[in-house]
């Protein structure tokens, strides 16, 4: 479960259906700050709430904790490339830098290049140094946290 993904789609529910914090916050008898908490990744909502949030969304509590975004820009990480820079930086900053790191471990030549222009502040090389090896579950996971956030992001363009 990544707070990441799950404070994104939150977010993504609420604006999608054009609802301001407020807006949802009275829908479930909540305050605004309890809103804002969920969607920037402090709190997540309690298991009441999370109900709430699945009846008003008509989801279920797995699809909110667990969401699934049918691909919009990419399906493979070796595609990132195809993602405007800019873009591509807002979405890794939301992201530490062992993630992005463990990420690469498993990426091609060119997105690890593509990464290092993008993100000069950070010494890839160091952190992988740092966090030495790692299975090929955990690579693949964070490949598909960043691919989910570049198609969230899409989505929430359109609308």
């Amino acid at each position: 479960m990544n707070m990441n993904i799950i404070s994104s789609y939150l977010q993504f529910l609420r604006t999608s259906r054009c609802y301001t914090q407020d807006d949802l916050a009275k829908r479930l008898n909540v305050s605004r700050q309890a809103v804002s908490k969920w969607e920037t990744g402090s709190t997540l909502p309690d298991i009441e709430i999370l109900l709430k949030i699945s009846k008003l969304y008509n989801l279920t509590i797995n699809d909110i904790l667990e969401p699934k975004i049918l691909p919009q820009r990419i399906t493979d990480f070796d595609q990132i490339s195809a993602i405007p820079e800019k873009e591509l930086k807002e979405t890794l900053d939301q992201f530490d830098t062992n993630s992005l790191a463990i990420a690469l471990m498993g990426a091609s030549p060119e997105v690890n290049n593509l990464f290092e222009k993008i993100l000069p502040g950070i010494d890839f090389e160091t952190a992988r140094n740092h966090i030495g090896r790692v299975r090929v579950e955990c690579v693949e996971d964070m490949q598909n946290q960043i691919i989910f956030m570049i198609n969230l992001q899409a989505i929430d363009d359109e609308v």
